[in-house]
């Protein structure tokens, strides 16, 4: 497998895939055509720190959910409107006036706002429910470092449960068939086949650089470092517990870069929990959201040069 350096992510009816400083957004409207919009994505300005290691993680994924958030909410628009008029979706014309409407000063502020909140709920939820609870086992497990474990294990299956939860849900059901369809995609092209629907459809739709593996190295990274910090105070406690999220983020970055460029048999071992919950993210998509996938890569990323660099020749199947 050869590392592509490209990414993204599902987003309502559609697919986001970035590469470098470049994006597309495909969406496939209620009408069935599928609509692709390219733009670029510098960041919010801290552009050189994005190129430090172990510092890079913390501006990267805030810059990823700032992308993120804003492009859902793109895709969002296409059927909002759908509902509040009663139409199939509107026009050509119409799909580029909403690019024009972005990048306005209310528009910053909720995404700004949306960001927060979303972040401001993550750590709430995932960081320091699990103290509380696993405090609440002081009376009968005294020693913390065992509570600190118990705690790491309660995040990690809040986690788990949120994801089961949230995919009882028809819209995140499609959502999860996507974000297959986006790793089917991402896969094809490192395994050096043709990025046909074919070729797509029998590639893995797990991938070591996603941000669900992501997400559980923060976990499970949080519960080693945890154990060499100890303060007695309760709020001291879930103070270091917030600071250290950007210490964390770091780690587990690096740890996911060097997972997507890495077959060695630890690195996979190590990669192995997180491919694991892949399993509830992504579902198998079907060959319409399989054609959305591929425009979106197509619109930002020259697969053929890429493999006849990296393969010599494209792979026949």
């Amino acid at each position: 497998m050869k590392s592509s350096n490209i990414g993204g992510q599902a987003v309502l009816e559609g697919i986001m895939m970035k590469h470098k400083d470049e994006y597309a957004v495909a969406v496939r409207k209620p009408d069935g055509e599928i609509f692709v919009k390219k733009d670029e994505y510098r960041g919010i300005g801290w552009k050189p720190l994005t190129k430090i290691p172990f510092i890079r993680g913390v501006f990267n994924f805030i810059d990823s959910l700032v992308l993120g958030i804003s492009t859902l909410t793109y895709s969002a628009e296409f059927y909002e409107d759908e509902e509040g008029s009663g139409k199939e979706g509107g026009t050509e014309a119409d799909d580029k006036g909403k690019q024009e409407e972005k990048g306005s000063e209310p528009d910053k502020l909720v995404m700004a706002g949306a960001v927060l909140f979303s972040v401001a709920a993550a750590i709430g939820i995932f960081m320091v429910l699990p103290y509380f609870l696993s405090s609440l086992l002081k009376p009968f497990i005294s020693s913390y470092i065992w509570r600190t474990v118990i705690e790491g294990f309660m995040r990690i299956g809040i986690f788990i449960a949120y994801v089961l939860l949230i995919s009882r849900m028809e819209d995140i059901q499609r959502t999860f068939m996507y974000h297959g369809a986006e790793h089917k995609c991402i896969n094809c092209i490192e395994h050096g086949l043709p990025l046909t629907v074919d070729n797509v459809r029998i590639s893995s739709r797990q991938h070591k650089r996603c941000g669900t593996s992501f997400l559980f190295f923060v976990l499970a990274i949080g519960i080693i470092l945890l154990l060499f910090i100890r303060v007695e105070s309760p709020v001291m406690r879930v103070a270091v517990r917030i600071a250290l999220l950007p210490v964390i983020a770091g780690i587990s970055y690096e740890v996911l870069k060097l997972a997507g460029r890495s077959e060695n048999p630890v690195v996979n071992l190590l990669s192995r929990p997180g491919l694991a919950i892949q399993r509830l993210t992504t579902k198998e998509p079907d060959d319409a959201m399989i054609e959305v996938a591929i425009q979106a890569v197509e619109a930002v990323f020259d697969w053929r040069a890429y493999e006849a660099e990296n393969f010599g020749s494209l792979k026949e199947v």
